[in-house]
């Protein structure tokens, strides 16, 4: 038997705008972009299956500004989840969490604020002074929760932040990039739903101060529900918003930007863009067999290929026009095959993006003929020169 590489093309009967639970891979981020920004630095995100639409300087080291409570709040909501802390639970207020400069949630010093309240002051008013109470309640210190907050995000792939305060403050070294932003909201909507309505709350009462959202798009631009503003001289204005339209979710993080009114006005273009221009294709649901592949001396004459967990690919309207899906593989392929065995490669290409790649594994167990049966396959191989089935 000579096996020979052998390429089968798929037809796919799209249904548009579909997730599937399971497997999302990837396309990689498209190789010509069709819009520019105005903001330094920006990525654009589809949160169910990560794939980059639009990016901008995504890895390059900025001021994150009060972008970087984010870290935070991830790091306040796993102890509520762990059960570590409940909504209920008080903590103090120092006098340094007091004398916080910048936007404040108005703590009185030596009081104590639940941690209800100081979720809601640092989400909705970006309180200074509410993050240095859950700072050096957590860590002792501020210094101490920051060292924290720098291995935390190691641990959840955020690769090149580095945190020297609670709160973003404008210090040397305290840096983070537009994909590791995008990386921590995406990890708060997908690990705290619980906590996550939060952040589309538009005002918030404390010490009867009312304060509203700094996140423009709440008000504006419809589906948004988080997430977070930052501003400072060095930083200039940036915002990290998610919004959800027809069922999809598009995660924004931009920086740089002039003015409040440009964050509001190219936030909301961007979102449009990513909206308009993209959308999730179901390619195979989990377990779907793709094709069938012929088998060497077995039991059965093919073998299914098939998706073990489905896939879904976020790819632009244009480029889905043009798209191929093969399977790849060496065969006939020799009998002795076990159910979920990986057999060959489903591959998938498009203008301007990488080849996807995926492994198909065997559907079916497919058993070696019995002697007799071999003798047989092999004898109709050598009169018509046909693959022994």
């Amino acid at each position: 038997m000579f096996a020979a590489l052998r390429t089968v093309r798929i037809r796919i009967p799209f249904l548009a705008a579909l997730i599937v639970a399971g497997v999302a891979l990837l396309a990689a981020p498209a190789r010509a972009q069709t819009t520019e920004t105005v903001a330094r630095n920006a990525i654009l995100i589809e949160f169910a299956t990560g794939q980059v639409l639009f990016e901008k300087g995504p890895d390059e080291q900025i001021a994150p500004a009060s972008m970087s409570k984010m870290m935070l709040l991830y790091m306040l909501f796993e102890q509520l989840a762990e059960g570590k802390l409940t909504m209920d639970d008080t903590l103090p207020v120092s006098e340094k969490a007091w004398r916080m400069g910048g936007s404040k949630m108005f703590v009185l010093v030596n009081s104590r604020v639940s941690v209800r309240d100081l979720l809601r002051g640092i989400i909705v008013q970006s309180g200074n002074d509410a993050c240095m109470v859950v700072a050096e309640a957590l860590g002792g210190t501020e210094a101490a929760f920051a060292d924290m907050m720098t291995d935390r995000a190691r641990h959840l792939g955020l690769t090149n932040s580095v945190f020297l305060n609670s709160t973003g403050w404008p210090e040397p070294g305290h840096v983070m990039t537009v994909r590791d932003l995008a990386t921590i909201a995406s990890r708060i909507i997908k690990d705290f739903p619980q906590y996550y309505e939060l952040f589309s709350e538009r005002s918030f009462t404390y010490a009867n101060i009312p304060q509203p959202n700094r996140n423009p798009l709440l008000f504006r631009y419809p589906g948004t529900d988080g997430l977070k503003t930052g501003h400072t001289v060095e930083a200039g204005y940036g915002l990290t918003a998610s919004a959800v339209r027809n069922g999809r979710r598009l995660v924004l993080v931009a920086t740089g930007m002039a003015s409040e009114d440009q964050r509001a006005r190219e936030s909301e273009r961007l979102m449009d863009w990513g909206f308009r221009e993209f959308g999730n294709y179901e390619f195979f649901k989990p377990g779907e067999v793709v094709a069938e592949a012929p088998v060497w001396l077995g039991n059965r004459a093919t073998v299914p290929l098939v998706v073990p967990q489905g896939l879904t690919v976020t790819m632009s309207r244009t480029a889905r026009r043009q798209m191929t899906v093969k399977a790849v593989y060496d065969g006939p392929i020799p009998a002795g095959i076990k159910q979920g065995q990986q057999l060959a490669t489903l591959r998938i290409e498009a203008p301007d993006m990488k080849p996807i790649q995926l492994p198909l594994v065997a559907g079916a167990n497919v058993d070696r003929l019995g002697l007799i049966g071999r003798l047989g396959a092999a004898v109709n191989y050598l009169v018509w020169g046909a693959p022994a089935q």
